[in-house]
């Protein structure tokens, strides 16, 4: 699971940046300059990306980067939070039996599978591990 979608920068008339998801319409978001756009283009795209998941609906497959595009990546946190859902959700497991192989509270479980309830990342490991995903971290130069 690749979180990672190509955004277009549009420069502001009056400066700044808009930045659209050709993938994702929902995430549209703007900066005062390109860092602060980069920026606001994770947050926007990560918010956009749980909400498909809160409202079922599966998560739209990445496009391939075209001319003056540029990829963004969901935030850490956000990636870790959404795999857990979306591995949720192609298991076919109950919440009961969830928060049962995790070894926590129903409403625990209920919590962690929340796409708008902050987790903490090694509770999010732990639930990845569980569907048989293993967390990986690249760091990359910034564009």
């Amino acid at each position: 699971m690749d979180y990672v979608y190509p955004a277009l920068f549009q420069p502001e008339p009056d400066g700044g940046f808009l930045v659209t998801f050709p993938d994702v319409p929902e995430a549209i978001t703007q900066g005062d300059d390109f860092a602060d756009a980069k920026a606001s283009a994770s947050d926007a795209l990560g918010l956009a990306l749980r909400g498909y998941l809160a409202h079922g609906k599966a998560l739209p497959t990445p496009s391939r980067r075209k001319g003056g595009q540029i990829d963004v990546p969901v935030e850490m946190a956000n990636a870790l939070k959404i795999a857990v859902v979306e591995a949720f959700q192609l298991s076919g497991i109950s919440k009961s039996e969830f928060a049962r192989r995790l070894g926590k509270a129903d409403t625990e479980a209920h919590r962690i599978l929340d796409p708008d309830h902050p987790t903490k990342l090694v509770t999010l490991e732990a639930a990845l591990k569980l569907f048989g995903k293993q967390v990986f971290v690249t760091v990359r130069d910034a564009a």
